[in-house]
């Protein structure tokens, strides 16, 4: 049942790791663009399948395996729900983001792409969005070209248009942006790429914990995403795809599940998704992203959302009140990010005051290096704010910035 009305401190209570301190203080965690916590109900569906039901599944004729089996399936199911999916089919179980970007890239890219065309990919993207095109197109004679973005940190749409031409064949980029928070229109996007042809995918890490996200009105071909970062657990994600593009893909792997017959004259493939599947999968990973999927439906989101928003405007004002703090990037819609630097300190020793205090945030580069180039800083402090943060945990990180202004003066 739908809580009826949004209470942090309730939700805060569902997480144990909250619960503790950290240096000799309460923890303050806002470090969730990065991994969030997970909650007792993920914690306990994933204990209960290794006391219970730990087996192998598809194959085996017991019942262990079944009941695995049945659960890891059920798992697809949801998980194929929260994202819209018309079929369970079409979402394949990876280990997160960055291998459903690599399988994308090195499956249907390799296949597709030839020399003269050209991937689009934006200054907002994580080295997991760059580096498996590169890779890519350094085999295929294909070229990775960046979208620019303007100085506030939205992708520049009439830069866009003007890349776009029948010699691009991806267009993929993040649904929303782990160093900025910015949330990018990416239903423009996906129709202005498919107008010329183009294929889109979408980097939806930082997005399935912040908002619905539905990719039929999306009309995106491929979107992937992280259990981790949806406060579930971490090594489980998934890839959905659109059904005929995934059919015409060769596996990104071989070995087993993903075989229908071997011999020595040749293999036949399985059907989806179990083309894509090979080897033992993370079955509890998969029932516990399922559980932590179940959790949020408990949770009115969009109230949840309008919290962390408040949370970033509250950081907004306290930074009016800190001299030589400067938020990088301010996009014209935004998640709870608040990312900044602090003129004469080092990100890396602000991140080790803080934590000394038992306030986690994460500072460097993001793994968005050509970002950080864009803004001609060597990284930012960026803290993250999810549903379970409150209005004290940004109190006690302004506190924190005010110490280390007092220390390094």
């Amino acid at each position: 049942m739908t809580r009826s009305h949004f209470d942090a401190e309730a939700i805060r209570a569902d997480f144990p790791i909250l619960q503790q301190e950290v240096n000799g203080h309460p923890l303050v965690y806002l470090d969730n663009a990065a991994t969030t916590q997970k909650p007792e109900a993920v914690i306990e569906a994933i204990s209960h399948y290794y006391r219970c039901d730990n087996a192998n599944v598809h194959r085996g004729a017991h019942a262990l395996s079944d009941r695995a089996t049945v659960a890891f399936e059920q798992a697809r199911e949801r998980v194929a729900q929260f994202i819209g999916s018309p079929k369970a089919s079409q979402l394949i179980w990876v280990r997160g983001t960055t291998e459903a970007i690599n399988l994308v890239a090195q499956s249907w890219g390799r296949q597709q792409l030839k020399a003269g065309d050209r991937v689009l990919v934006s200054y907002l993207e994580h080295h997991s969005n760059i580096v498996p095109w590169q890779l890519v197109a350094a085999a295929t004679g294909a070229t990775v070209e960046p979208i620019p973005i303007t100085v506030d940190g939205d992708i520049d749409l009439a830069a866009f248009d003007a890349l776009l031409d029948e010699r691009v064949k991806m267009v993929s980029v993040n649904h929303v942006s782990n160093a900025l928070g910015t949330v990018n229109p990416v239903a423009e996007i996906t129709r202005k790429a498919h107008a010329v042809g183009a294929k889109v995918m979408l980097d939806g890490a930082q997005a399935t914990a912040h908002f619905p996200v539905d990719v039929v009105a999306l009309d995106c071909d491929f979107y992937a995403f992280s259990g981790h970062k949806l406060f579930g657990p971490t090594g489980i994600g998934a890839l959905w795809g659109r059904e005929s593009l995934l059919e015409a893909m060769p596996p990104f792997l071989g070995g087993g599940e993903m075989i229908e017959t071997v011999s020595f004259a040749g293999t036949t493939f399985n059907s989806l998704p179990f083309k894509f599947e090979a080897g033992t999968p993370n079955i509890a990973g998969a029932i516990g992203l399922a559980a932590a999927i179940d959790y949020l439906a408990g949770i009115d989101m969009n109230a949840a959302a309008e919290h962390e928003l408040s949370l970033l405007e509250q950081s907004l004002e306290l930074a009016k009140d800190v001299s030589g703090l400067r938020r990088i990037g301010n996009p014209a819609q935004s998640v709870g990010i608040f990312s900044f630097v602090l003129e004469g300190v080092h990100p890396s020793d602000l991140g080790m005051l803080l934590d000394q205090q038992g306030i986690a945030v994460r500072t460097g580069h993001h793994c968005t290096q050509p970002l950080m180039d864009y803004y001609q800083v060597p990284g930012t402090v960026r803290a993250s704010y999810a549903m379970y943060n409150t209005a004290q945990d940004v109190e006690r990180l302004f506190q924190g910035i005010h110490k280390a202004k007092r220390l390094f003066g």
